[in-house]
């Protein structure tokens, strides 16, 4: 034997006949923890029959290893247990939301040490803004957090979300979600981050980075998993899953934006295909999205999941696929890593086999997806410690310090929209309240939230901050499911109540019924109840403040020309009311940013801000603008700028311009504003919007004080996708804007990009 066949055979029984940190003995390389992730993930692979190999390409319910009634579940049961992972083993479980770590521990135990390979199962939840489990931390929805344009807390809040769902043994969130909601017809608004680009992208590397964390094998780190995959948030008509037309440059520049900076920037290692086709390809299907853009483009290393039943939709929807075994083959081909309850386990079994049989799908695309799916549980650590510590869930679990941070993110996350006469905050000749609609009492966390799990009330934040201070009384004014002679007896009461009040509360928005996936909108108005109801109250002549609970953008002209007072309050997660009544009382001076145009009438929809020069928005029945335009929001204080300074004002292609400008407090209260950078390609070789967010900065400034607020611009983010589908920055002059709103710029310069 020579020295070099030596030296190999030493390697291999070094490797084969090593041991763990723990001094348990390992039998193969990829058992051993001290070898590389990808050499593990090849060897394991090479030892699995096919039958392994399928199995872990497939999801099962909670309900498939637990006797659960419900959303959560309590026990387990160990014939379910055996009965589903066998001695092949599972992908993954989702749909359990076990109440302690000592149930996943238990399915991982058995996954471990009773198959044939020891492959540990992957824990998959929902956790959009708060793990979806009973009792844990519930933050505002994510278009709210946008509203907070404060990506630190964004930050903080999907580390929250983390900590709190792997203490459970979850090992991966389906979320964020990054689509860019310019039809807000569609239910799914409120999951998003809003319509823009650059807000979004922030936003989404802010909540990746929370929640992944430094070291996936920690305990406070899951799976990111940005959805829907991609240009899902413009569906024909705002109904969901619906066909998305769109070209290439405009997919690019501004949809898939989101998911590049997500993935390069963020780290994300998930990735949700959406239900949608674009161009006439379903997404799950598009071998030029998930294979060229995600993994050859992008360098993606992650795997790839359907949303649920996206790949059968192209069998029975969108009629692509002759049969199952098909439409596996047509997305395994293309790029997919993991089923999500699109067909049964024995169909799924069997379909994949004839697909691998009649070489409609390769081994070789089979291998790499099962490759994908190990390389993520070997990341999470879970080969080599797949056990979580039973105490921790008491210690990290809805603890003090998330309470806070819900809090803070909530107040953070209210807009005021408008304050004249500055009936607000409440003055100190407020002796007594009305808090009018059935909304106010409302405990809607948002979607994806444990409905078992309830909010403070609007009602009983502001019981709770007042105490004794003045008289807080209450009246439904409507109940939506009731006759229309209680109707007019609820309204009666709510206008006696009103006329012996200092000032009107009335809480309007968005019932749990028309919010919400599956929940699209033909109109986005007010109701006629919600509608009748302001207008006899403001009929009073009363003070009063109108606070909006939604989730998306809603056309009020009626309230925002009459009502003096508009508060934007989103569902603001489980201190929502508190947040509200720290708001309305003055407790906390307000700095929320629209993430989303409010249109004045659905009939405006599309209506975004970052719209191309020749988008026109004229009509014969109606005002051209905005009702509030992207990026507006109000303060109890007033913020003046000046002195905006470019430099250098011409820079090459790849240089970063600095970008300053002063911003005062000229009123008489605290408080912090957001500082919004746009810019506007003068002349290019494709059309451009008219502007685009390029930065974003908040600062806190006490009365008279001024600060100087530094932007720094990449050459990179003025790219545009060009004639020959090339990403390139082309030289030419460039329209610095900074402002308080995309309709409010105070400063104006130019930068120039030179060869």
């Amino acid at each position: 034997m020579n020295l070099k066949n030596t030296l190999i055979t030493l390697i291999v029984l070094t490797t084969c006949c090593s041991f763990t940190g723990k001094g348990r003995r390992t039998t193969y390389p990829y058992q051993n923890p001290a070898l590389p992730v990808e050499a593990r993930v090849a060897d394991l692979v090479s030892r699995m029959t096919l039958t392994e190999k399928i199995r872990q390409l497939d999801m099962f319910e909670g309900k498939t290893v637990s006797d659960m009634q419900g959303h959560d579940a309590g026990s387990i049961s160990d014939e379910k247990i055996k009965q589903t992972i066998g001695s092949t083993g599972i992908g993954s479980i989702h749909d359990f939301y076990p109440l302690s770590s000592a149930l996943s521990n238990q399915i991982q135990q058995y996954a471990v040490e009773h198959t044939r390979l020891g492959i540990p199962v992957l824990f998959i939840e929902e956790g959009l803004h708060g793990y979806s489990g009973l009792g844990s931390t519930s933050f505002p929805i994510p278009l709210a957090l946008s509203t907070a344009w404060d990506t630190v807390l964004v930050n903080k809040i999907g580390h929250a979300i983390a900590t709190e769902t792997r203490a459970h043994g979850i090992d991966m969130i389906l979320g964020p979600v990054l689509c860019l909601p310019r039809d807000a017809r569609w239910g799914r608004t409120e999951e998003t981050y809003g319509e823009d680009p650059y807000l979004d992208a922030m936003n989404g590397i802010a909540m990746v980075k929370g929640l992944q964390g430094p070291k996936l094998s920690s305990p406070d780190a899951v799976i990111a998993e940005p959805k829907h995959f991609a240009v899902h948030g413009i569906p024909e008509a705002g109904s969901n899953i619906a066909a998305v037309n769109i070209g290439e440059r405009e997919a690019r520049s501004s949809f898939l934006y989101v998911f590049e900076k997500a993935v390069k920037q963020g780290g994300a290692l998930g990735i949700m295909a959406a239900y949608s086709e674009i161009d006439g390809i379903p997404c799950v299907d598009n071998q030029w999205l998930l294979n060229q853009v995600l993994r050859k483009e992008w360098g993606f290393k992650g795997f790839v999941l359907s949303d649920l039943g996206a790949i059968r939709m192209s069998y029975n929807s969108h009629h692509v696929a002759a049969n199952p075994a098909d439409a596996l083959a047509q997305t395994f081909t293309a790029g997919m890593s993991m089923q999500f309850y699109d067909f049964p386990h024995d169909v799924f079994m069997a379909s994949m086999k004839e697909a691998i049989k009649n070489k409609s799908l390769s081994i070789t695309d089979l291998n790499r997806a099962v490759a994908d799916v190990l390389k993520i549980k070997f990341k999470l650590g879970l080969f080599d410690n797949p056990y979580i510590d039973q105490n921790l869930t008491a210690k990290v679990f809805h603890s003090a310090q998330h309470q806070e941070l819900a809090l803070q993110a909530a107040k953070e996350s209210i807009c005021l929209l408008k304050n004249d006469q500055q009936i607000l905050p409440l003055k100190n000749n407020v002796h007594s309240v009305a808090v009018v609609g059935p909304l106010a009492k409302s405990t809607y966390l948002g979607g994806y939230s444990n409905t078992e799990d309830k909010a403070i009330s609007i009602l009983d934040g502001i019981k709770q901050r007042v105490g004794d201070s003045f008289k807080v009384d209450y009246e439904t004014g409507y109940e939506p499911d009731s006759a229309a002679k209680l109707q007019k007896d609820y309204l009666d009461k709510a206008i006696a109540l009103v006329n012996q009040s200092d000032v009107a509360i009335v809480v309007l928005g968005e019932d749990i019924k028309e919010v919400g996936e599956g929940k699209d909108r033909a109109n986005l108005d007010l109701n006629k109840l919600q509608q009748n109801l302001v207008e006899n109250i403001y009929k009073t002549g009363k003070p009063t403040v109108v606070v909006l609970s939604n989730g998306r953008p809603l056309c009020i002209n009626w309230v925002a020309k009459n009502i003096p007072a508009v508060v934007e309050a989103w569902f603001g997660g489980e201190k929502g009311g508190l947040a509200v009544a720290d708001v309305l009382l003055g407790n906390y001076n307000p700095s929320g940013k629209l993430p989303i145009t409010f249109p004045r009438s659905t009939g405006q929809i599309p209506y975004y801000y970052n719209h191309k020069p020749s988008s026109r928005h004229i009509y014969v029945d109606e005002d051209s603008t905005a009702l509030y335009a992207f990026g507006h929001g109000l303060s109890y204080s007033t913020f003046a700028y000046s002195g905006l300074h470019i430099s250098p004002l011409k820079m090459p292609a790849n240089g970063v311009a600095t970008i300053m400008v002063t911003v005062k407090n000229t009123g008489n209260t605290e408080g912090s504003e957001v500082a919004q950078l746009y810019v506007r390609d003068v002349v290019s070789s494709v059309t451009t919007p008219v502007l685009s967010l390029k930065g974003f900065n908040r600062v806190d400034l006490k009365p008279g004080e001024s600060k100087t607020v530094t932007f720094k611009l990449n050459a990179a983010e003025l790219a545009v996708w060009n004639r020959q589908m090339k990403h390139v920055v082309e030289p030419g002059e460039f329209k610095i804007m900074v402002g308080s709103a995309s309709d409010d710029i105070r400063q104006n310069g130019s930068l120039y990009i030179v060869k």
